[in-house]
């Protein structure tokens, strides 16, 4: 259950910006549990602004630091572990897996697997506290400003295998090895990751949609539902993605893991506003 005072809501962009950007989403949590949360990879970058006390993140050598007040989370292909260090409150805004290109204005790839400083970028972003509908009424107004004025647009040849992605349907063999290797240099520059490895990330995130359906049965359902073919080959990947089991996760996650994983990812209004 969540804990006294935590929030977790979620924003349709408006149709000017509903190409690059699949929902914004607010959170907050007063007295959050001191824990470690796991968090997966979604298929979707982000941009977050702290208005609370930023996490503490886990590095590649074990040590917990302090993640900076704004920063841009590209495709992640491993498992996330955030430590809260006090209370917690923040806006973010979660593009499509192709939609910050234009916005981050270098290659994806760039930013796979990296959480990168936004602190000067967002200087005159100030959400205020305790208003989710303000806190986004500002992110949406000022991405409007940035879309205008860095002319966004799409490559819908990447934006078409996203679709081919998400429905987990596998790429034919009518592309020649050539033309292979440029969509793969194409994803890498708008997404971050190669369309199959999208797809691995993708069919995961499902796994968590359906376990979270009204009547679900458990996560074998769940997995065989989302594209899997038996529950060890679901196994290797909550491995690959969370670095522990599904029944491990299911009974330590709290707080910000566990309200981003009760979450859908699918486009279009996911919550009354």
């Amino acid at each position: 259950m969540p804990g006294e005072g935590e929030r977790y809501q979620e924003f349709e962009p408006p149709a000017s910006l509903r190409p690059f950007v699949r929902t914004l989403w607010t959170y907050a949590a007063p007295a959050p549990e001191p824990t470690v949360q796991r968090i997966a990879p979604d298929g979707c970058p982000e941009l977050i602004v702290d208005i609370g006390a930023p996490y503490e993140e886990q590095g590649a050598d074990g040590v917990f630091r302090l993640q900076p007040r704004a920063l841009f989370a590209g495709q992640m292909t491993r498992p996330l572990a955030l430590r809260p260090v006090g209370p917690v409150e923040l806006v973010a805004v979660r593009f499509e897996p192709d939609g910050a290109r234009d916005w981050l204005g270098v290659p994806l790839a760039q930013a796979t697997d990296r959480r990168l400083d936004m602190v000067a970028r967002t200087a005159e972003v100030r959400p205020a506290a305790g208003d989710p509908a303000a806190q986004v009424e500002v992110m949406v107004r000022w991405l409007e400003e940035q879309r205008r004025a860095g002319h966004w647009s799409l490559d819908p040849v990447v934006r078409a295998g996203i679709e081919a992605a998400a429905g987990d349907e596998r790429p034919g063999d009518a592309r020649s090895p050539a033309e292979h290797r440029a969509l793969q240099r194409r994803f890498r520059d708008r997404v971050g990751v190669p369309p199959r490895l999208l797809r691995s990330i993708l069919r995961f995130r499902r796994v968590f949609d359906l376990a979270a359906a009204p009547g679900a049965a458990g996560w074998l359902e769940a997995g065989l539902g989302a594209g899997y073919f038996d529950q060890p080959q679901m196994a290797r990947d909550f491995r690959r993605f969370l670095g522990c089991t599904a029944t491990e996760w299911a009974r330590e996650q709290v707080g910000l893991a566990r309200s981003l994983a009760s979450q859908s990812y699918k486009p279009g209004p996911l919550s009354p506003h």
